[in-house]
């Protein structure tokens, strides 16, 4: 979860970095989009292995009940901002919708919930 939480963190800053040329009217070039998603793609799919991973170990290693802690429900809120953030990353790559903003707001909200989330794990730890 380290490593993709760090590529997600990393694809976050690329995409502020792409937020800034476009409201300054600037050009963007091929190589900031590329960099956004050399990152973002596999952090999100690294977070949601390690997503669908959590509950199974926490069963499975501990005995606990999936998802029936804090750290589970805002991994869970996680998760689904992460995908919709991914899904609509992808119709904007595939230049199907131009919603920036929404995609923008999804990825800065599931980064603020990982940080949580990341605090919240910290009571489970052993």
């Amino acid at each position: 979860m380290t490593v993709g939480l760090s590529l997600a963190a990393l694809a976050f800053r690329a995409g502020v970095g792409l937020r800034r040329t476009r409201l300054g009217r600037l050009q963007q070039t091929p190589e900031m989009r590329a960099g956004h998603l050399r990152f973002a793609k596999p952090a999100v799919l690294m977070l949601l292995v390690g997503f669908i991973g959590g509950p199974i170990s926490w069963v499975w290693l501990r005995g606990g009940e999936p998802l029936g802690t804090f750290h589970g429900f805002v991994g869970l809120v996680v998760a689904a901002l992460f995908a919709a953030a991914a899904v609509v990353g992808h119709r904007i790559e595939k230049r199907r919708t131009r919603a920036y903003d929404v995609h923008a707001v999804l990825g800065g909200l599931a980064i603020l919930f990982a940080a949580l989330a990341t605090v919240a794990g910290f009571v489970l730890l052993p």
